[in-house]
């Protein structure tokens, strides 16, 4: 019989095939727009987001990684200058 001090860190799966992959966004029912003429470029989104799903674009502006966003809304609530606020996921 194995005995907590026997396993590694992590998940035990019990029986094989159980744990179904998925990724964050599936879920979703909100997702962050910005507003790009108060936007500032300050990045404070990128820090914030508990997901590394914010990423800065070409221009220096950013957006949501549709695949790990979990819409959560933090990025717009931390958002000082009210760049960003939550739409409805379509």
């Amino acid at each position: 019989m194995s005995t907590w001090e026997h396993n590694k860190v992590g998940c035990i799966l019990l029986e094989k095939n159980q744990a179904q992959p998925f990724k964050k966004g599936d879920k979703r029912t909100q997702k962050p727009a910005w507003d790009t003429d108060k936007c500032t470029k300050c990045a404070l989104c990128y820090l914030y987001c508990p997901d590394a799903a914010i990423r800065e674009k070409a221009d220096g502006l950013f957006e949501a990684d549709p695949d790990y966003c979990k819409g959560c809304g933090i990025c717009a609530r931390e958002c000082w200058f009210g760049a960003i606020s939550m739409v409805e996921e379509r």
